[in-house]
């Protein structure tokens, strides 16, 4: 909550202090930044653009984690605070957008959709070395994130534990999150010997760590009623792997996937189906390699810094 005022009180002392913009631009998560957004909209004269990824707390409500009381109403005018602050706001999918369409209604609103991006990551290696480790010599499905109740990520241990006996297939799980400790003693308990946790890698180490590696997860709790694409999937596509997703329904990335042939996508709870879709990856050695190019090229062509700078600039400019 005081976010906003530190960084405006730092500011004042700072060599920037009476710059003036010609656009401010902000990216939530964190739905606390409204207030600094306005005063700098306010002394510059300009516009803002609200880069918006997570929607919260609504995906917290879907999850169990909050109820619809009183921290719930607060936590919604801090939020809509920060929307009304916006004069472009940039949506990261198709979906996202009846959420914010009251908010365009009003006179001189613009609302789109704006891609997430990525910069270019040279392989310059990594410390896990997974021809080293107790999955060596398989075909790796790997999950590299957060993991936590957003997640749902016991759907791949269950996952894990349908393909013990194929002793080709690993599952290697690169993070942190809240839900690690618990995830770790369940694969113990169970006896999972192709399953293996490492803590978090450098960023610069990522590129090494998904050149070892043959699938990308994506794990989305199928609770969710709001949309997002994770950076995760925009990583494993610069790194030319194809994914596969068990994501919540209606969300844009299952349309993503399939139509650019770049993994596949499970909807809902089916271990049964998430399964078959695991070994038809795996298996289809050719497939899985035109899609490894497939992925390259879509992360070139749509999840560029790039792109997202003009589109940014393009709306900032187009106001009067």
């Amino acid at each position: 909550m005081l976010l906003s005022f530190m960084m405006r009180r730092g500011l004042r002392t700072s060599p920037l202090c009476d710059v003036k913009w010609d656009g401010v631009i902000w990216y939530s998560p964190t739905i606390f930044l409204g207030p600094l957004a306005a005063s700098l909209k306010r002394s510059s004269h300009c516009d803002g653009y609200l880069i918006l990824r997570d929607i919260f707390p609504e995906w917290a409500v879907d999850m169990g984690l909050l109820s619809k009381g009183p921290v719930y109403r607060f936590f919604k005018l801090v939020e809509q605070y920060q929307y009304a602050v916006a004069d472009t706001i940039g949506v990261q999918s198709p979906s996202g957008l009846p959420y914010m369409t009251p908010w365009s209604k009003k006179p001189g609103r613009r609302l789109e959709v704006l891609q997430n991006w990525l910069a270019p990551a040279p392989n310059t290696g990594c410390r896990l070395a997974i021809s080293e480790s107790s999955l060596a010599g398989r075909k790796i499905f790997v999950y590299a994130g957060n993991m936590g109740l957003a997640q749902g990520m016991d759907v791949v241990l269950d996952l894990a534990e349908r393909l013990i006996d194929r002793t080709d297939i690993g599952f290697l799980f690169v993070g942190r999150g809240s839900d690690v400790a618990r995830l770790c003693a369940l694969a113990a308990e169970r006896g999972l010997s192709n399953v293996l946790f490492h803590d978090e890698v450098e960023p610069c180490e990522v590129p090494g760590l998904l050149a070892q590696c043959h699938i990308g997860l994506v794990v989305l709790d199928p609770r969710h009623k709001t949309h997002n694409v994770p950076g995760k999937f925009l990583t494993y596509m610069q790194a030319g792997l194809p994914v596969l997703a068990r994501i919540n329904a209606g969300n844009d990335l299952a349309d993503l996937i399939r139509k650019e042939n770049v993994g596949t996508a499970c909807i809902g709870d089916s271990l049964d189906e998430l399964q078959a879709l695991a070994l038809g990856l795996c298996d289809n050695v050719a497939g899985r390699a035109a899609m490894c190019e497939r992925a390259k090229t879509l992360s070139d062509s749509r999840y560029s810094a790039r792109t997202a700078v003009s589109q940014i600039v393009s709306a900032l400019s187009a106001r009067p």
